[in-house]
Parts: structure tokens; C-alpha cells; sequence
């Protein structure tokens, strides 16, 4: 969507907001365009030449290896071998592909990039050995890459997978080029959301540091409203020395009113007033057979690679290197902020070290481009993890009241309200103002989803509140599934407890979608979910079980066992998942990112927890945000239920299912209903 275009759908109501004026054009951002894919559109990411082809990756590759299941989808098409098909990644020379979010790459990508190879195939059989292919449709059933054989159902060599064990050059931070300098902006330590700029700074100081450069005052748009001031070196490891030799003293509007961002949300959901609806059922009067109040605090993504940019001014073009999840919209941002038409500036996709949902918008590139203007020179920037944490967006904080009453031992009444932060209306892209009319009018589905319990519930409600916080929020794997899930299945669990029931037996007489009982009762035969859990010396154990779906497509059910010791430290001792997600091209990759989201839900229930104060954040390394470690990670087992149905989405589905397994455990090992996250130690000693 254009940004007239965006206002116009909203029928003036955003305009009504703020009045008429010239200057409302200039606080309206770059709005993401995201075509949906087509097999017309796909015949330009497969190119034939001299008996080999090459396959232009139409998705941001972030260690998801969707290079890989997409080059078996090209390969058992084309009928070509392996070694004949050689991938690249996408720059924004070709036309717009959408960006690699929602877990769609094979869900969205797969038939058109399948519908193309095919009619490659014919045309190369017929004998066309030049010039651009037609593409017929074909039904489903006649493409070779959605039946299982040959390279489909298998797990071929990794795509890049030599070159990322040799260290061949494939990231951003990898690109070297002619006379580059490094270069980094410095911003306020405070809260994203009050005006901030640098006012003094000992500019002798830092030019005394050996590899200094310069100093750059205009050093891109600011990061919500945090102006700041860029330094240049000949060598990265300068940066650190010039930037401690400034003693940058900075002007800071403030405080933010939102400071106390726990309180915030504790404020809000005890006013009761939740505009969006997502269950409009109406739970009859009288006391409740549960009543679960959860807090879940602000979590950062955590990628090991921080991210980076390499900008290169050639006359009035502009080339960038960066590992983002959307080049095109990164493209669209540097040619507005820096008054370009868009086909002056090419944004080459580089492999993403963990995106996530993090790596989204335009931050990094923007600075990277702005001191290689002032620098005459290339320059590239990487962040540091203190800067990954304070200038990035992160997993909303959310605190969620469920209640549920019970008759017959079925669950017969259900309220769920929750208050959290924007995610798909983010903060980190959206002025206050503009967030404002999507409240009015659209609600945050990135905050809703997973909050329509996957169950027959009764008379059931659930509605939800999003209020700009002084941290910015975004997109983080599975958006608000994870969260919603963790307090869904912690409730539904308490919910069996109360009625004295088996917690997979209650499940199942609660459900009516019959892949999401297939999985259940799956993962119940693979757990042995009738035994006890292992006996561990001198520690409670216990077992728990979750299930959920994921964007009304994908399914997963997962079992944890728990072991929590005297001083009330628990630790996952094992795990189960079962997972469906349609037709499975690669099932190596399909278990590794089940693998990743069961890690990721250690991390939600025992360790995510990303610390601010006065409403920044302060943590500066993985010391102060810690994600799971190695150690902590138990023996996994991953089950896929291998199914005739079109594919959908593995990245994120079994978000919904872990985190609540392993809460679920916490409670049946210690008899305590795990309500703050991450789950303390004091908490369960007593």
C-alpha cells in the first residue's frame, strides 16, 4: 500500500485524528508491499544455462534452510540433479518477492517456484533453448515436488551447509570492499520513545584514539525519536576506544510515563476496559473453578549474529549488503529517506544469522548508508549485542487473566483478557499517532493470535488490549502465540486438575478439530504419557502436556518432564513433540525448527527476561538476557505425522505447545502453578 492509499482505508478516520494539514504526509512511513507470489512471477527465480540452472532464493535464508527445501522443490520439477541447480540469494534487482515472515515459505512459495520449473522442464524437452518460458497452471496433483519420491520426503546436504562450516563468505558482516571503514551511531541510553540528541562531546579526545577517522553529525533518521551521532575508524576495534573517549553528554526529554512498564500493564488490565474482541461470548455469573493471573515480561530475539550492513555510494546509487528479512522494503525506506527513486538503490539479501521476526525494518542500513556519504567510502556497520538489545524491538511484555468454571467435568464458562504491546502495528514503525488509528480501528492481530483457545469451551470470551510502551515491540516467533498459548495451556491444565481429570483426556474430550487430536494422542504414545516421568535423587519430578495450532494450519502437541531441586531450580529433562504440517519436503529441517521452538519454550518459561529501567532497556549482553545454554537443553524427540495435505508452516507451530508442556510439568513436579515468568527459583523453593 501506498501512504494515501493507507490513510484512504481507514475512511479518513486517521486523518480526523490528528487534522488536515501538508505535514501529515511527512509522518507517514513507508508502508511493507507484499505480493503474494505466482508461478508467473516465479520464472524469474529459476534461470536455465549451458545444462545447469540457477535458483534465485525468492526468501530471506536465516537458517530456517528453506535454500534447501526449495532447491529440492526446483530439482524434483525440473528432474535435474542435485549438484546441476546452484541457489542464490535474492537482491532487489528481480522483482518484489514478499518479505520471510509467518512461517509461509513453503506454504506460499513452493507450487509457484514448482509450476514454473515444470514448464521449464517441457520447454527444455521441446527443445527451447533461449528466451522466456510460458507457464500454464497445472492441478497440484501433476507437480512432481508435492508427491512424495525421489528428493521429496528426504533430507539431501544442506544447502550452504560447507560453506558455513568453512567459513565461506555469506553474511553481511562478511562483505569486504575497497578503502571500507567502520563505523557505528551512537544514541542516548534511554528510552526509545523521548526525543534524544547528542548535545557535548570531546571531539579531541576521540580523534587521539589511533584508527579514528570521523565524526558525523548527520547520521540517518533517528530510531524512534533517538537522533544520534556516528563515529568512523579504519578498524572495528577502535570503535569501542572513540566511542568511551567522547563522553557523549546527551539533551533527554523525559521521563516517559510508561516507565514502570510492569505497572503499566498491571494498571490497564485491572481497569477491566479490553476494546478487542476475539471470543464475544458471554460467561454466565458466579464464582470460578479457576482463576490464573500470568505475567510474562518483555523478551529480546536473541539471534547470534548481530545485525549488519555494508553501504556503498557509486554517484547518486546507492548498494547495500544486509541480512534482512525484507531487501524490497528495506530498498523503499533508503530511497525515501535519502530522496532516491527506488531504482537507484539496490539492496542485496544476505544469509541471516537469526532473524526471528527481528529483522524486519530499516535501522542498521539506514546508517550504514548515511556515514558512507559522509565518509566518500564504503562503510559498514555491525551492532553490538548492547545495541541489539536497547535499539531493536522485542516480544511484548503481556499479563493475561484467564478464569474458568466447570459443570460435569467439562469447562462450561471461559474469560480470558489480556493487556500486552503492539506486534504487527509496531512501535518501531508506526508514529504514535498512526498506532493510534489502527486501536481505533483494526486491533493488533499479531497480539490476538493464539487467544481463540484451540477448545470447546462453552460460554467463552477473550478479548485484549495493546498499549505503546516505552520499549519498542514487534514481531517475535509465533507473534503473541507463544504467550497466548502458555496461558491458554496453563489454564486448560489447571482447568483438568480442578475436575479431577487426566490432563490428555481432558484435552481430548474438549476438542473437535481431529488433526489436533492426532497429535495429541500422538505424542501421548510417544512419551509413554501413562508412566511417571524418570526418577531424578533428591528432586520432584513431574510431567506435563500441551497442544495448540498454529495460524488455523499447522498442529503440534508436546510432553515435558521437569526435575526441581531442593533450592526450587527446575530443569527440563526431556521433551516430546509431535508436529503436522501438511506435506513435508525436508523432514531433517521440519524437526530442526520443531528442535528451535522447543528450545525457544525452555526459554520463555525459564530464562527470557529482558531487563529495563526507567523504561530502557539496560541489558548489554547475553550475561544480563540470558537464552538457554547447551547444558540446559535436554534429549529431544521429534515425531512428524507425514500427510497428503497441502503444506503449511513448521517455523513457528510448535511455539504453541512447548512453552505449556513445561510449565505444565513445573506444576505436576511441585504443586505450583507457575504465574511469573520466567519461573524463579524462590518462587518454587518453599
Amino acid at each position: 500500500m501506498r501512504r494515501r492509499t493507507f490513510l484512504a482505508a481507514t475512511a479518513g478516520g486517521l486523518v480526523a485524528l490528528i487534522g488536515a494539514g501538508a505535514g501529515i504526509w511527512s509522518q507517514v512511513p513507508v508502508i511493507p508491499k507484499r505480493p503474494e507470489p505466482d508461478a508467473e512471477t516465479a520464472l524469474g527465480w529459476i534461470v536455465h544455462r549451458d545444462g545447469r540452472f540457477t535458483l534465485t532464493l525468492p526468501r530471506a535464508e536465516m537458517g530456517q534452510n528453506i535454500a534447501t527445501a526449495l532447491k529440492q522443490v526446483a530439482c524434483a520439477e525440473l528432474g535435474a540433479d542435485w549438484d546441476t541447480v546452484n541457489v542464490e540469494m535474492h537482491s532487489t534487482s528481480m522483482p518484489r518477492v514478499k518479505a520471510t515472515v509467518g512461517s509461509e515459505s513453503i506454504k506460499l512459495f513452493a507450487e509457484p517456484l514448482a509450476q514454473a520449473c515444470a514448464a521449464m522442464r517441457d520447454a527444455l524437452v521441446s527443445g527451447q533453448a533461449t528466451g522466456r518460458v510460458a507457464v500454464t497452471p497445472r492441478p497440484v496433483a501433476e507437480l512432481r515436488a508435492f508427491r512424495a519420491g525421489g528428493l521429496i520426503g528426504v533430507s539431501p546436504e544442506i544447502a550452504q551447509g560447507r560453506e558455513i562450516v568453512t567459513g565461506a563468505p555469506l553474511y553481511a558482516a562478511d562483505v569486504r570492499l575497497p578503502g571500507m571503514r567502520f563505523g557505528r551511531v551512537l544514541r542516548a541510553p534511554a528510552s526509545v520513545e523521548l526525543a534524544s540528541r547528542p548535545l557535548h562531546w570531546n571531539a579531541t579526545a576521540a580523534r587521539a584514539v589511533p584508527g579514528f577517522v570521523a565524526l558525523v553529525e548527520d547520521c540517518g533518521p533517528p530510531i524512534g525519536k533517538a537522533q544520534g551521532l556516528g563515529i568512523l575508524a579504519t578498524r572495528p576495534g577502535a570503535l569501542d576506544a572513540i566511542a568511551e573517549a567522547l563522553q557523549v553528554e546527551w539533551d533527554l526529554a523525559g521521563p516517559h510515563p510508561r516507565s514502570d512498564i510492569a505497572g503499566a500493564l498491571d494498571a490497564r488490565l485491572s481497569e477491566g476496559a479490553l476494546p478487542h474482541t476475539v471470543l464475544d461470548g458471554t460467561p454466565a455469573d458466579g464464582p470460578w473453578d479457576v482463576d490464573l493471573r500470568l505475567d510474562i515480561p518483555l523478551a529480546a530475539h536473541g539471534p547470534i549474529e548481530p545485525r549488519a550492513a555494508v553501504a556503498e555510494w557509486r554517484e547518486r546509487e546507492l548498494a547495500v549488503w544486509a541480512g534482512t528479512q525484507d531487501a524490497f522494503y528495506i530498498r523503499d525506506v533508503l530511497a525515501d529517506t535519502f530522496g532516491l527513486p527506488t531504482y537507484a538503490v539496490t539492496v542485496q539479501s544476505c544469509r541471516i544469522g537469526g532473524g526471528f521476526g527481528g529483522k524486519t525494518l530499516c535501522t542498521v542500513e539506514a546508517e550504514a548508508a548515511a556515514l558512507a556519504r559522509a565518509a566518500g567510502a564504503p562503510v559498514k556497520i555491525q551492532w553490538t549485542r548492547g545495541q541489539e538489545f536497547a535499539l531493536g524491538f522485542h516480544r511484548p511484555p503481556s499479563s493475561h487473566r484467564i478464569r474458568a468454571r466447570l459443570g460435569g467435568g467439562r469447562v462450561t464458562d471461559w474469560d480470558h483478557a489480556q493487556v500486552s504491546s503492539h506486534i504487527l502495528f509496531t512501535s518501531a514503525g508506526l508514529p504514535a499517532w498512526m498506532q493510534m488509528g489502527t486501536d481505533l480501528f483494526a486491533g493488533d492481530p499479531g497480539v490476538a493470535r493464539g487467544m481463540a483457545a484451540p477448545y470447546i469451551l462453552g460460554r467463552a470470551r477473550a478479548a485484549y488490549n495493546a498499549i505503546r510502551l516505552p520499549v519498542h515491540t514487534g514481531p517475535w516467533r509465533g507473534l503473541g502465540a507463544g504467550s497466548n498459548g502458555l496461558a491458554v495451556e496453563s489454564a486448560i491444565d489447571e482447568a483438568a486438575l480442578a475436575a479431577g481429570a487426566d490432563p490428555l483426556a481432558f484435552r481430548l474430550a474438549h476438542i473437535e478439530d481431529q488433526l489436533l487430536a492426532a497429535v495429541l494422542v500422538r505424542v501421548g504414545e510417544v512419551a509413554s504419557w501413562g508412566d511417571a516421568p524418570t526418577m531424578v535423587a533428591g528432586q520432584r519430578t513431574g510431567r506435563g502436556i500441551a497442544c495448540g495450532i498454529y495460524k488455523e494450519t499447522s498442529y503440534a502437541a508436546a510432553v515435558a518432564d521437569v526435575a526441581v531441586d531442593a533450592q526450587g531450580h527446575a530443569k527440563v529433562t526431556r521433551l516430546w513433540c509431535v508436529h503436522d504440517c501438511g506435506l513435508v519436503i525436508n523432514p531433517d529441517q521440519v524437526r530442526a525448527q520443531c528442535e528451535g521452538n522447543l528450545v525457544w519454550s525452555l526459554g520463555m518459561v525459564l530464562t527470557d527476561d529482558l531487563p529495563s529501567e526507567d523504561g530502557h532497556v539496560v541489558a548489554e549482553t547475553f550475561a544480563d538476557a540470558p537464552i538457554p545454554r547447551l547444558s540446559e537443553v535436554p534429549p529431544i524427540t521429534v515425531d512428524l505425522i507425514f500427510s497428503n495435505r497441502p503444506p503449511s508452516g513448521a517455523g513457528e507451530t510448535a511455539i504453541v505447545a512447548g512453552p505449556g508442556a513445561i510449565a505444565n510439568a513445573i506444576r505436576s513436579a511441585t504443586g505450583h502453578r507457575p504465574q511469573r515468568f520466567p519461573v524463579r527459583a524462590g518462587d518454587l523453593a518453599a
